[in-house]
């Protein structure tokens, strides 16, 4: 028995399909040409349109139209003699009312955000470092939290260098900048970033300099300070819509001022790197894409009417005054061997001053505690404790004691790809188990971490 009935709509150029169910869909003439699926038009190895745009009429017509001898499809005979064959289901996942476009959209970019304040502290995301590498229902679990929230811990890693380049090749491929494809965060004379000193670090996103700043960041805590250091992350997203109800004028401001970016240095080599981005960056629909801020790199250069350069700056200050806000802020510590992953474009990122213990030995005063353990900072409460007792950060490279993180960039483009991957072959293992009769794997273990 068919599936459905099909009908020709030669007056509005569609083709309705009217489900067994009731539900009716119709398709435009010109999209199914474009969309022909048969080996000349479509290359299935690439998944591409072979099909020229110069080859195809706008306006085109149909000769024929029927439902396949399967009653599964739709099959459809064009004015010059070219057939075309549409499965239901395909044409089902491809609908164009609203409500169906809406839900596809979501389902491949994923946009649903939960935003979130100072309560996250008490419901951190949290996941073994080794599962996520290990297990893709545990990594699926990861990346899922890391779009939906913004953030993920990952605890257990082992505290010396090169993990994080473990973690990122686990996902895809690292995103390089001038600062290589992973930096050392740690005090450095003559420092080319002020995040490489001990001083503090007011709220922000990375690279604003760049006009396509990196996405997602990962920093791995290889030794934590003798004191100080704590990190702060910010929900930039749920600060947007709070300066957009209380200060809609400031919200207009930053989302329609192109700010002067600059970042002049060296690194992996020579740089002087500018970019133009509003603050506050909107996709077509109005809703808030990225948060592009370091005042730190934000340039001397302000091109903007004399008029305006006041109220400008009356915009950035109460947009930072509600970063630094305590309700909307999360404070803690991590310990070596944490990894704390982040969306770049959304959140900002902080930290308090500190002092390593080089800098303590430097001024005679050694180990505070008396333990030898320069990974704990005694800070109760802390949202980043894993309860990995014993790991001290020791990377057993001589003579380096002070403080240091190593960090990477990836781009949201090869995230969600993995994500995409994972997803689908969760379902695709959900699917078959089902037929079978029993349940797929639940992987590692997952949580928050309170």
């Amino acid at each position: 028995m068919s599936r459905f009935r099909v009908r020709r709509r030669d007056d509005e150029g569609t083709l309705e399909v009217r489900w067994r169910g009731g539900a009716r869909r119709r398709y435009p003439y010109v999209w199914l040409r474009d969309n022909c699926l048969c080996p000349g038009c479509f290359l299935p190895s690439a998944q591409a349109r072979r099909s020229l745009m110069a080859q195809l009429d706008p306006g085109t017509g149909v000769a024929e139209v029927a439902v396949t001898s399967s009653g599964q499809g739709v099959s459809v005979l064009w004015p010059d003699g070219h057939r075309s064959d549409f499965s239901g289901r395909w044409l089902a996942a491809r609908c164009f009312s609203a409500a169906s476009r809406a839900a596809t959209q979501e389902a491949i970019f994923m946009e649903e955000r939960e935003l979130w304040g100072c309560e996250m502290s008490a419901r951190l995301p949290a996941f073994p470092f080794e599962a996520v590498l290990s297990d893709g229902a545990a990594s699926l679990a990861w990346l899922t939290s890391l779009r939906r929230h913004g953030l993920a811990l990952l605890h257990g890693a082992p505290a010396r260098r090169g993990q994080i380049e473990r973690l990122a090749n686990s996902v895809g491929f690292l995103r390089l900048t001038f600062y290589g494809n992973v930096w050392e965060v740690r005090d450095k004379s003559d420092a080319n970033n002020v995040a490489y000193t001990a001083g503090p670090l007011a709220p922000h996103t990375d690279y604003p300099a760049l006009t396509h700043p990196p996405g997602v960041q990962f920093l791995h805590c290889v030794r934590q300070a003798v004191r100080g250091g704590a990190s702060q992350l910010v929900d930039g997203f749920a600060v947007c819509e709070q300066l957009r109800r209380e200060q809609p004028e400031a919200f207009r401001l930053l989302a329609s001022t192109p700010l002067n970016y600059v970042d002049v240095g060296t690194d992996l080599c020579d740089f002087h790197v500018h970019s133009r981005n509003p603050v506050i960056q909107l996709d077509e629909q109005g809703r808030v894409q990225r948060i592009n801020l370091n005042h730190a790199t934000r340039d001397s250069v302000l091109d903007v009417p004399l008029r305006a350069v006041r109220p400008l700056y009356a915009a950035l200050s109460r947009f930072s005054a509600l970063t630094e806000s305590p309700r909307n802020q999360i404070t803690f510590t991590l310990r070596p061997g944490d990894v704390i992953t982040f969306d770049n474009w959304r959140l900002l990122h902080g930290r308090a001053d500190y002092v390593d213990l080089r800098s303590e030995q430097e001024a005679g005063a050694g180990n505070t505690d008396g333990t030898g353990n320069t990974g704990n900072t005694g800070d109760s409460g802390d949202a980043g404790n894993t309860g990995d007792s014993g790991n001290t950060g020791d990377t057993g490279d001589s003579g380096d004691t002070g403080r240091l993180l190593e960090g990477c960039y990836l781009d949201w483009e090869v995230v969600l790809s993995r994500l995409r991957l994972l997803r689908a072959g969760l379902e695709k293992e959900t699917r078959r188990s089902a037929s079978a009769g029993r349940l797929p794997s639940e992987g590692g273990p997952a949580g928050t971490l309170g």
